[in-house]
């Protein structure tokens, strides 16, 4: 299709509308974007790209949304409903086809999920599969690509992996957890969704896809814990009703239970690639599971040590007073400062940070934090290599540098034993008449001892860490005083 074409794209709110929101962007499509609540519009649209507000469940304004629209991706489920989400996603599909025939849409292109019609599927499943029907009977041809699980930082897939994991050193799997499944990483279902634009005008069908593994979600489970260097016990269960595993999930990751108890209802069934027709239509290589989930481990980390956190701060200040925000299953002390001093001289300070310069503030706690570490086999205080400039690879004491932008940014990864990650990061936000230090402390706890190791710690994280940025902030006004 030509890229002046027009695109419609609902769930952009989510995880997967929101990245097929960028790729499309990347590609300089024509965008149109439709969500229900203007506020939950991703951040990241481009100045080409259009908005619409309509509730496609009660169809009000839809068919303005629709018109002049090619081709229309179809993200829209209602798992997250209080009420009846089989029902809901009914209408939605009904109203939506309706006017995409009526507005003359070329192609819609869906994802629902994989799973055997003769297998008795969970209620997400058939309701995923009677979205398909829905659409197709419109007549407009309708590209629908079937998946299993999608790795991907930020899928709710891997979210609830990732909760599982860190915060149950011992996790309990019934039989339902060992039926398999073929994960597909996220990079590769892009991949597909670009494609379908490229096919023939009116061609349509069903498509399964997924990576060539065939496992189970006990095992993806494992192989996070694998790559995060971190060990899980498995206690096999013989019986433990999907039901009773939703009930259990609202106790260890609250935030995603709602969805993820249907989700994971779903698990009974098997989900894997029956029918390999899209071998033959798209050019699609999809990656194994274990390059997936690096890839996956790897995104994440880089968003969250990209993100900016004032706006946590404005919404979580009392938290992060009392025992730093949690933002899944991390946790952060975000302090921030104004000094009125020019950026460059306030980051010569901070790359300064350790060995024989110190850490401006509470050197004696330092020094006793590394001489425990080495206590127990860590590395202890190591000082630096130069005592001026960092590059990244730099040891500085018990931390080493992972990234630094000069007069901007500096990230540090602590080579402490930990039962947990912990990074520490310094941004300088330049203002009139100075600059601002944002000075970060990031932790990712490993299991309960995680987290109750860093509530433990926190009095005296809080003494450190902020008595750090103010001691920064006073040598910075000092030196640029002497320095006329």
């Amino acid at each position: 299709m030509e890229k002046t074409d027009l695109i419609l794209l609902t769930g952009v709110s989510g995880y997967v509308g929101g990245q097929v929101l960028r790729v499309l962007q990347d590609r300089g499509q024509s965008v149109r974007c439709l969500v229900r609540d203007l506020k939950s519009l991703p951040d990241h649209l481009t100045p080409g790209t259009e908005v619409c507000g309509v509730d496609v469940l009660h169809g009000g304004h839809l068919s303005h949304a629709l018109r002049g629209v090619h081709t229309a991706y179809y993200f829209i489920h209602s798992m997250s409903s209080v009420g009846d989400f089989e029902s809901e996603d009914r209408r939605c599909a009904r109203n939506f086809a309706r006017v995409a025939r009526a507005a003359g849409v070329k192609r819609i292109v869906y994802l629902g999920g994989l799973g055997d019609d003769r297998g008795g599927l969970s209620p997400h499943l058939r309701s995923r599969h009677e979205v398909g029907d829905i659409l197709r009977a419109s007549g407009v041809p309708v590209i629908e690509f079937r998946a299993s699980v999608v790795i991907g930082a930020g899928s709710l897939s891997f979210e609830l992996i990732r909760c599982l994991v860190q915060r149950l050193p011992i996790m309990v799997t019934p039989r339902w957890v060992n039926n398999p499944t073929q994960p597909i990483g996220i990079d590769d279902l892009l991949g597909y969704f670009l494609e379908a634009l490229d096919l023939p005008e009116g061609q349509g069908g069903v498509f399964e896809i997924g990576g060539p593994d065939v496992v189970s979600y006990g095992e993806l489970l494992m192989e996070y814990a694998r790559q995060r260097h971190v060990k899980r016990l498995r206690l096999r269960v013989p019986v433990l009703s999907p039901r009773l595993s939703g009930l259990w999930l609202k106790l260890v990751t609250p935030r995603y239970a709602r969805v993820g108890e249907k989700l994971i209802e779903s698990l009974r069934n098997p989900t894997v690639v029956k029918e390999h027709a899209a071998q033959n239509v798209f050019s699609i290589q999809p990656r194994g599971m274990r390059e997936t989930m690096a890839m996956a481990l790897r995104a994440e980390d880089q968003h969250f040590f990209n993100s900016h956190w004032t706006e946590v701060f404005r919404l979580h200040r009392n938290l992060l007073r009392w025992g730093g925000a949690i933002l899944g299953s991390r946790i952060l002390d975000y302090r921030r400062i104004f000094v009125p001093v020019p950026p460059k001289k306030v980051f010569g300070l901070i790359e300064r940070i350790g060995g024989k310069n110190g850490w401006y503030f509470g050197d004696v706690l330092w020094k006793i934090r590394g001489l425990l570490d080495r206590w127990v086999g860590g590395p202890g205080m190591r000082g630096r290599r130069d005592a001026h400039h960092l590059q990244v690879k730099d040891v500085v004491d018990f931390w080493r540098v992972e990234y630094v932008e000069p007069g901007q940014e500096l990230l540090l990864f602590s080579e402490l034993k930990l039962p947990g990650r912990a990074w520490l990061q310094f941004e300088i936000t330049p203002e009139k008449g100075g600059c601002v230090i944002g000075q970060t402390a990031l932790y990712d706890p490993m299991g309960p001892m995680g987290f109750l190791a860093w509530y433990i710690l926190f009095p005296f994280h809080k003494i450190i860490f902020s008595g750090m940025i103010r001691a920064l902030a006073r040598k910075a006004m000092k030196e640029d005083k002497a320095d006329g």
